[in-house]
């Protein structure tokens, strides 16, 4: 891009040390593409133009296709911090919203389980700037369902045995609450596996350009700074379409595949360090080969950006390129014999498995001439 202050979004905003920690610094590898220019451009264009305003953006496409990299980069472009929250399907209101917890007294909290009093010492003595289930994933080094679900187990307990003992009750936030107070770019991870209709429901109105979140304690409005990116896998057989009204919400859309072949290398090259362009080639043939014949034939498994550019370094590290192809790409498609054979066959008729010979042998050669020398 031209400039790094060309999409800022708001120049006069001060932002704090803790939120210019969480603006994305992009990596020298990072390599601006179609899509990241596209939506700039558009969101800058219509960013002061009221009903016009685009917030809210999806990214759909296949995993690995780079949407997580372009929610972050879209952060450095528009100088917002960057938070994100990862759907899970047993996800309820409280994940959307936050919870109330009684803040009990001293000898009450000591009769309880040790997990229970760190989770609750940790809450109580937070400073409101994590997010409840962020601050629990911290303390128990659990993943963000997990999290959660001792949240819930632990209200659930609260609630049966509250008594008199309760100082009073206090509100914590969730992280998308968080985000859409104080302004922040908020990647929502995979809404589609959410089951219950009563979330996606709050998470609708929360989406509207005007919109409000009914906390307990207090309406909060929509920050004018504030952008969701939703980033989804592109439907396979069996997995939910994302809800009607959701998509709705949404402003710009990216359909993400596999960039070309000539900017995979590229990105390849910067992120791994490996130059031979020979190699490369065949190698982000064989990727884009096999993520065509997946779809054709319902494979589930996906052959994207991650999978090649874990082949590649495993190739530039001295590895085998017919073996660490299984390793690094075809196995994380399916481990399925007769979907191997199938991919297999693909690779065979497009005269793919004896180019990767040719390369293996000119590599092996190269490799003994250096070490000759």
């Amino acid at each position: 891009m031209n400039s790094h202050e060309e999409f800022i979004l708001s120049p006069s905003r001060q932002l704090t040390d803790i939120e210019k920690e969480l603006v994305w610094q992009k990596p020298l590898s990072h390599k601006v593409s179609d899509e990241e220019l596209r939506i700039c451009k558009e969101v800058k264009r219509n960013w002061n133009r009221g009903e016009m305003k685009i917030a809210n953006i999806l990214l759909e496409g296949d995993a690995g296709s780079g949407k997580t990299q372009l929610a972050k980069a879209l952060s450095a472009d528009f100088g917002l911090p960057y938070t994100k929250v990862t759907c899970f399907a047993d996800m309820d209101k409280t994940d959307v919203i936050g919870a109330i917890l009684p803040v009990i007294a001293n000898e009450r909290l000591e009769k309880m389980e040790p997990s229970e009093q760190n989770i609750l010492k940790a809450l109580y003595e937070s400073d409101g700037f994590q997010s409840t289930t962020e601050r629990l994933m911290t303390v128990l080094g659990a993943t963000q369902e997990q999290a959660a679900l001792k949240m819930k187990q632990l209200l659930k307990r609260l609630e049966q045995n509250t008594d008199d003992d309760v100082v009073e009750y206090r509100f914590y936030p969730s992280e998308i609450v968080r985000a859409y107070q104080k302004g922040y770019l908020l990647e929502i991870q995979e809404p589609t596996v959410i089951r219950d209709a009563a979330v996606l429901m709050a998470l609708n109105s929360a989406l509207e350009l005007d919109g409000s979140i009914n906390l307990p304690t207090e309406i909060l409005r929509r920050h004018p700074d504030f952008i969701a990116v939703i980033t989804t896998n592109r439907g396979y057989g069996g997995t939910r379409p994302l809800n009607e009204a959701l998509r709705d919400r949404v402003q710009h859309t990216e359909k993400m595949d596999l960039p070309s072949k000539e900017i995979m290398i590229e990105r390849a090259r910067a992120k791994t360090g490996y130059k031979d362009e020979r190699v490369l080639d065949v190698l982000a043939d064989t990727i884009i080969v096999l993520d065509r014949t997946a779809r054709i034939n319902a494979i589930k498994g996906v052959a994207g950006m991650r999978s090649f550019f874990y082949w590649a370094d495993a190739v530039a590290g001295g590895s085998s390129v017919k073996e660490s192809l299984y390793h690094k790409v075809i196995y994380k498609i399916t481990t399925d014999s007769e979907e191997i054979s199938l991919l297999e066959e693909a690779l065979k008729s497009r005269g793919l498995l004896a180019g990767l010979d040719e390369v293996e042998m000119e590599s092996k050669k190269k490799l003994n001439l250096t070490r000759s020398r």
